[in-house]
């Protein structure tokens, strides 16, 4: 997918749906409708051996996905192990991850987004020595998820500059020279991601102002992730950029601004649980209510000062796993809104990713 797309002019959707009854094929019939390729991705924080906090183990992830395309007849996605993060890098941080990814390739994940950018040295001087245990934890991580391919094809992201790091001076961007280092030592180790993550001013999430309310993401520096495309290309590495963040982007800034053919995948999660929100204010209200009460009640005193409805919708996701059997067994009329809603919505995404008619790349690659 990745390749066959790489020079189209395309963004790839890559939506995290954490699994919410009608989300997932409301995104299926579009994909197919438009007969674009997509992604259903997952992150180690929301999806793990542990159950992380939408309460769900890899395979729950993968048969739900696979289920869906099965009903709606599609073949054009993969499932995507997104930030396989490693914050730490100790032998145990790294083992517990191997043993993650084990898991995924176990249920049919092909492609593997390792974060190891919060390991970056601020105290050298030198980016190859600030860059160095990313590097190595980057090497060892792809090396594993090649050796449990056992030589079938997959797909490698990797990220350099922390997503959403900010200091006094605003967001910290990723230059193009540490974005070419990073990418040289892992080719000089034999590891050859398609897919680059960086930081260019997007944050995870919504974005809100000093009253709660959410507000739209415009932060995400164009020229800068041009910047780094150019260094790219200059240096003839066959890999593009990854779009973290997009939830609360303009449509129309995508579909005007984003530098489609460097950026190549593009990453929707929040948004996605979002108009489940307000679907549920509707249709299922006491569940709303329960959800709501129990973020309050879980995350105020961890917020003083801030709005209660920003600390809601920045903490309502670990409510998932609490409530996971009533928002699996919410009634059918509420899903099938759900599902209508979401099929609209991507049909916007992937029109503003240029996606449509990408599938049939795809399938003459294959």
């Amino acid at each position: 997918m990745y390749k066959a797309l790489m020079d189209k002019g395309v963004i790839i959707m890559a939506a995290n749906v954490r699994v919410t009854p009608g989300v997932t094929e409301g995104i299926f019939r579009a994909a197919k409708d438009l007969d674009s390729a997509v992604i259903f991705e997952i992150a180690k924080s929301e999806c793990n051996l542990k159950r992380g906090y939408t309460g769900m183990v890899p395979s729950d992830y993968s048969g739900y996905a696979c289920k869906t395309a099965d009903l709606i007849d599609y073949d054009a996605w993969a499932l995507h192990a997104d930030h396989i993060t490693i914050k730490e890098g100790t032998a145990e941080d790294v083992q517990d991850a191997k043993a993650l990814i084990d898991a995924q390739i176990d249920s049919d994940f092909t492609s593997f987004a390792i974060d190891a950018s919060h390991l970056y040295d601020l105290s050298k001087d030198n980016i190859r020595d600030a860059l160095s245990r990313n590097i190595d934890v980057t090497t060892d991580l792809a090396k594993h998820i090649k050796k449990g391919m056992k030589g079938k094809t997959f797909g490698l992201e990797v990220e350099v500059g922390e997503i959403g790091k900010k200091n006094e001076q605003g967001h910290v961007l990723t230059t193009p020279d540490e974005a070419v280092t990073f990418l040289k030592a892992l080719k000089e180790n034999d590891v050859h991601p398609q897919i680059l993550a960086i930081a260019n001013g997007s944050t995870h999430g919504n974005l809100y102002d000093e009253h709660g309310n959410i507000i739209e993401q415009v932060s995400i520096d164009i020229p800068q992730t041009k910047a780094v495309a150019k260094a790219i290309r200059e240096n003839n590495f066959d890999v593009r950029i990854a779009q973290h963040g997009i939830t609360g982007t303009p449509r129309e800034l995508i579909n005007s601004v984003f530098p489609k053919g460097d950026v190549l995948k593009g990453n929707v999660g929040t948004f996605w649980q979002n108009i489940v929100l307000d679907a549920y204010k509707v249709y299922e209200p006491e569940l709303y209510r329960d959800i709501y009460k129990w973020t309050i009640e879980t995350y105020k005193p961890k917020n003083p000062g801030k709005a209660d409805k920003e600390i809601f919708g920045s903490n309502v996701k670990n409510a998932i796993k609490v409530y996971y059997d009533r928002i699996h067994s919410v009634d059918p009329e509420t899903t099938d809104s759900i599902e209508a809603i979401a099929y609209a919505e991507a049909r916007v995404f992937f029109r503003a990713f240029s996606s449509k008619g990408s599938a049939e790349y795809v399938r003459k690659a294959l």
